[in-house]
């Protein structure tokens, strides 16, 4: 199993980055996926879950309406569209799958073990 995230960078605040998660080794198709964030000195902080099929998909109010995260099942990729950076989006980010039988109502704010997570890809705001 490996998930590989990149996109990451330093962008001034009010900009955008797109992240990108590749996964392998696993059916990627069938799996909720997040991402998590955590920046130096703190807990690690849910992001947002889409569903397994892209249809869903639930965000933190720390990002709502800023982030859009999609997927690519044909690609086995995840994507995490940020908009409107701010200092305190500065973190290392992960993707991470959700361990198979969490109900989709149980995803929100749900932080999966790091055995889960991808090895994260650094995104720094700041002028």
């Amino acid at each position: 199993v490996q998930l590989v995230e990149s996109g990451g960078g330093m962008v001034q605040p009010g900009g955008s980055l797109r992240l990108s998660c590749a996964a392998s080794g696993f059916t990627f198709s069938t799996y909720y996926m997040n991402w998590v964030r955590q920046a130096p000195g703190k807990g690690p902080e849910w992001v947002s879950v889409i569903s397994s099929v892209g249809d869903s998909t639930y965000y933190a109010d720390s990002v709502k309406g800023r982030f859009t995260i999609s997927r690519d099942n044909a690609k086995n990729t995840l994507y995490l569209q940020m908009n409107s950076l701010k200092a305190e989006d500065t973190a290392l980010y992960y993707c991470a799958r959700v361990p198979l039988g969490r109900r989709w109502r149980e995803t929100v704010a749900y932080v999966p073990p790091k055995a889960y997570w991808g090895q994260g890809t650094q995104v720094t705001v700041s002028s």
